[in-house]
């Protein structure tokens, strides 16, 4: 198993480099192809009955949009050109980047989105929310922060475990990367002993899994965890020198929005390193 296609989302924010970075790294690593998919939001202003936006502003808006999403694959280009990545296309979505990104994901091993940054304007383009992308998406989606990614990230990886069967996909799904790991650290936190999602010893018969891939792992039990779960694995990413994380993510759809479990919601909020998650 391995990765053999990349779908990375591109838009002109400054961010954005950091995960075409990530995207052109694991590239080179597993020899991957990358499809970059250059996309801006159209705006979303509120307007009364009797004041629809005219013809001539929709039009200048998509125009503005082509441009942006022109610029962005561009950029995106020039950088894969720069580290020597050969094996990349450009596409382009216009106003409606999320519908694209999940029609292209369903043709890709692995999709790469970033972290939006609180900081950054969104005169030029609209962030992807996480949520939407990684509970809707039907491949593993690779989360960047919008502070980077650490080089050759995925040395030390740990492995949110909780044995739900989102986190045994998430699992699966982030093997490539795991049988390259030095170090993979299976975490559960305040698990269950009820023989049920864990088994006799939380986290040895996916140790065990794992081993049989050659994955170097070990595992780490935290069952009296004073904080939340998510806090708790955060706290764990800086001790241990985690470079990735593994995880399943949480959530369901209300009103016509996704909403994020408790554990996922804070990870993705705070993240300092990768997040591989998988729905």
């Amino acid at each position: 198993m391995s990765y053999r296609n990349l779908l990375l989302h591109l838009n002109t924010l400054p961010s954005c480099r950091h995960r075409v970075a990530a995207a052109l790294d694991l590239a080179q690593r597993f020899d991957a192809r990358i499809v970059g998919l250059a996309a801006a939001s159209m705006p979303m202003v509120a307007y009364g009955l009797d004041m629809a936006p005219a013809p001539e502003l929709l039009a200048e808006w998509q125009t503005c949009l082509d441009e942006l999403a022109a610029k962005a694959a561009r950029q995106f280009e020039e950088a894969a050109r720069q580290c020597g990545v050969d094996r990349i296309e450009s596409r382009t979505a216009g106003s409606h980047d999320l519908p694209a990104l999940m029609l292209g994901a369903r043709y890709a091993d692995l999709v790469i989105i970033g972290q939006p940054d609180p900081a950054e304007k969104l005169d030029d383009a609209v962030h992807l929310s996480p949520a939407e992308v990684v509970l809707g998406c039907p491949r593993p989606v690779l989360v960047v922060p919008y502070i980077g990614a650490p080089p050759g990230f995925g040395k030390t990886v740990l492995i949110a475990w909780n044995g739900s069967r989102e986190a045994c996909r998430a699992v699966y799904d982030a093997l490539p990367l795991l049988e390259k790991a030095a170090r993979v650290i299976v975490m559960a936190v305040n698990p269950q002993n009820d023989g049920i999602e864990h088994g006799d010893l939380p986290g040895a018969d996916l140790a065990a899994y794992l081993a049989h891939h050659g994955v170097n792992v070990e595992v780490h039990a935290d069952p009296g965890a004073s904080v939340n779960v998510g806090e708790e694995l955060l706290s764990r990413i800086a001790d241990l020198n985690v470079d990735l994380l593994v995880m399943g993510a949480y959530g369901h759809t209300r009103a016509r929005e996704w909403v994020f479990g408790g554990v996922t919601r804070t990870i993705l909020n705070s993240m300092t390193v990768p997040v591989l998650m998988s729905h």
